[in-house]
């Protein structure tokens, strides 16, 4: 290759390099344009577009008015819609109003509503109103019930409260209960308090058990210390085990201690071991590692 050759390939090489950081630019502010173009922004410069560009622009442009319109946007433009696409918004937003006011959710304008609709949405509104009224919910117009409805709504009041003073959840009445369901709902109370004082939870009022109930209550947290106790768990109060478990949970420890001394598992005391237990596990090989 001669000198006069390498000089041109490298002046070559040279230019081509400076002439592709104005190229990259370039392309660059090309691509930041239709961005901008494509998000709506002021930035965008529609004269540097190319056709295809301007026509997926406006495209988008023309979806997302659409989209603007169909929820009721304040940059609706309706003057960029078609015929069809007005005539559909039209049928949609009525759609959504009559089910507004059938469900009773989201604004409601009756004016719109056919003689039909408003039918419909009366005898909606009506049945509502009976819900809200028979679970103690506001608004309730019971002037607007009739007297079968009223008669109703009467016995759910009722049986809302009797439900109420059972699980003594909610506002209760107890001078609107009837005798036999005054008693009932004692018995009920009654055996709710046992039942929370035998497995220790709250509310408990030992005051409310009889003899035997509290023998009872006794009995259960002794079994539920003692069983504590057996498992080596926090709630363990020794000083409330009787001699017999005392016996029995020593028992239960050694065999645990022995066990774990024999098999190399767990917490082995060596010192809790009996000569001829000693005397066997020293004997005995060691177990196989796994």
């Amino acid at each position: 290759m001669t000198v006069m050759t390498r000089i041109s390939l490298c002046f070559l090489a040279t230019f081509l390099v400076f002439c592709q950081v104005p190229l990259s630019a370039q392309r660059s502010e090309q691509q930041d344009n239709l961005w901008a173009c494509k998000s709506g922004l002021d930035s965008c410069d529609r004269s540097a577009l190319t056709a295809a560009e301007s026509h997926d622009i406006a495209v988008s442009t023309h979806k997302r008015n659409l989209a603007d319109c169909r929820s009721g946007e304040s940059s609706c433009d309706r003057t960029q819609l078609t015929q069809l696409e007005i005539i559909a918004m039209a049928v949609a937003a009525h759609q959504t109003n009559v089910s507004n006011c059938l469900d009773g959710i989201g604004p409601c304008d009756h004016s719109a509503l056919t003689s039909r609709e408003s039918r419909s949405v009366a005898r909606a509104e009506h049945q509502q109103n009976i819900a809200r009224c028979r679970d103690g919910r506001q608004p309730c117009d019971t002037s607007t019930l009739s007297k079968q409805e009223m008669s109703e709504l009467a016995i759910a009041i009722h049986e809302r409260n009797v439900s109420n003073c059972t699980d003594r959840i909610g506002p209760c009445d107890d001078s609107m209960l009837t005798q036999a369901e005054a008693q009932a709902i004692a018995v009920a109370a009654r055996a709710r308090n046992l039942s929370n004082c035998s497995e220790d939870s709250d509310p408990c009022e030992r005051s409310q058990l009889s003899p035997a109930e509290t023998r009872a209550v006794v009995l259960a947290e002794q079994q539920r210390n003692s069983s504590a106790c057996a498992d080596g768990a926090d709630t363990c109060d020794v000083s409330r085990l009787t001699a017999s478990e005392v016996t029995a949970i020593e028992a239960r420890e050694h065999r645990r201690n022995l066990r774990a001394c024999q098999t190399g598992y767990g917490y082995c005391d060596l010192s809790r071991l009996t000569k001829e237990e000693a005397r066997t596990i020293a004997a005995e090989p060691p177990p196989a590692s796994r």
